[in-house]
């Protein structure tokens, strides 16, 4: 008979790359904070997602996925405490997931405080996101999601038209790129970055808050791209509309005249 989990502890832990804080909410959720940066957020049911960008990311996946009973294979570049593969593993039963966590004892600490789905249904795999992306077989991915920062900021190899071509070999053709890009209000991040993802993708398109498409605060966009078709959909602008924070679907030339920033390259290698 299998035990009952118990309950997680409220408090700071030191983990890998510094210091983790775990605090409940009123609804019996746990919001996790790594190094005074809000992280991820486990409700007390697997369909709920409380934080704005997730509810974006999984209406494009949802809106592109219609068949719940397709066994999507996603990867996710960032873990914490795998609020979203515990989502999308719910939403999709047949669905087999791997997240990615550079911080090994974060890793560890989620699978000890949360009723996380098990292998292969997800796996935690310990490492840098790129050389995890580098070292899988090309189309052997249907959603690939980035998630991954440093503190408040996704590190720059990361964000680069290398790395984004390496996303793009392991997705199948008309697989979806999902980058979550937090920026402050001037937005020269995220037009670099969408300008970036869109110089290696045939289609894409953003979702945000619309006071953050015009520059009047800070948060995240988060860009949908794929090499298949991103048709304008009525049913996800009706359902990003209706959320508890309404938010814009930007499609086609409108998208891409967003990404107008530089496009952003790997550092060259050092000559002798």
């Amino acid at each position: 008979m299998a035990t009952a989990r118990e309950e997680p502890e409220s408090g700071s832990y030191e983990i890998s790359t510094g210091t983790a804080e775990l605090t409940p909410d009123r609804e019996g959720g746990w919001l996790l904070s790594v190094n005074g940066v809000q992280s991820s957020h486990i409700a007390d049911r697997p369909d709920i997602l409380d934080f704005e960008y997730m509810r974006q990311a999984v209406a494009a996946i949802e809106d592109h996925y219609a068949d719940r009973a397709t066994g999507l294979r996603v990867l996710h570049l960032g873990a914490a405490a795998c609020a979203l593969p515990r989502y999308l593993a719910h939403a999709y039963p047949q669905s087999r997931h791997v997240a990615v966590e550079i911080d090994a004892e974060l890793a560890r600490l989620a699978r000890e405080w949360f009723d996380l789905p098990r292998a292969p249904r997800l796996r935690i795999r310990v490492g840098d996101a790129r050389d995890v992306v580098v070292s899988l077989t090309e189309q052997t991915r249907d959603v690939v999601i980035r998630d991954a920062f440093a503190e408040s900021v996704t590190p720059l190899h990361l964000k680069t038209v290398e790395f984004t071509e390496a996303v793009r070999r392991v997705l199948t053709p008309e697989g979806l790129y999902i980058a979550n890009c937090g920026d402050r209000r001037d937005l020269k991040s995220v037009r670099s970055e969408v300008a970036t993802i869109g110089e290696v993708f045939t289609n894409i398109e953003l979702i945000a808050d619309p006071s953050m498409f015009k520059g009047r605060r800070s948060g995240n966009i988060v860009v949908v791209a794929s090499d298949g078709p991103l048709p304008d959909s009525a049913e996800l602008e009706r359902r990003l509309r209706s959320d508890p924070e309404p938010s814009r679907l930007m499609t086609a030339t409108a998208a891409r005249s967003f990404g107008s920033g530089p496009i952003l390259r790997d550092a060259p290698a050092p000559t002798n």
